[in-house]
């Protein structure tokens, strides 16, 4: 990913992260997707006192592109403010995975550390579309 996307993820990244809800950890997160025709999606960490009922940032910004009309998507970057770069829990790998397995994850910080992979690292083995189609042949 060039400099000048990244730096666009990066920004929309920290203004979601800007209106996080999280009365409850106090943990805000942002995240910024991009599409595979170069639109920019962002999201936040969203609580609710029924803790089930929360939705992690990429998940946010990944089911806006989706409610958009979008079904691939080329990057992920999820923005923290913790002091070593955090990576997305288990169902947001899922969902990544789901709308772009080669998909670039970039993890953050808000002081600038980064680790960076791809969704296929973050899951291997993930379960897909094609896993479907081929569990008769088990």
């Amino acid at each position: 990913m060039d400099k000048v996307t990244k730096n666009k993820l990066l920004l929309a990244a920290k203004e979601a992260q800007n209106n996080a809800y999280v009365p409850y950890s106090n943990f805000p997160l942002g995240s910024a997707i991009l599409t595979d025709d170069g639109k920019i999606y962002s999201g936040t960490n969203i609580e609710n006192a029924a803790f089930g009922l929360t939705i992690c940032a990429e998940r946010s910004a990944i089911f806006t592109a989706v409610s958009e009309g979008h079904r691939k998507i080329k990057a992920v970057l999820l923005l923290s403010d913790t002091k070593k770069p955090i990576s997305p829990c288990g169902s947001c790998r899922q969902v990544i995975n789901e709308f772009g397995e080669d998909v670039e994850v970039v993890m953050m910080t808000n002081d600038g550390k980064e680790i960076i992979m791809s969704g296929n690292e973050l899951l291997p083995g993930a379960f897909n579309d094609r896993s479907m189609e081929n569990a008769d042949e088990l």
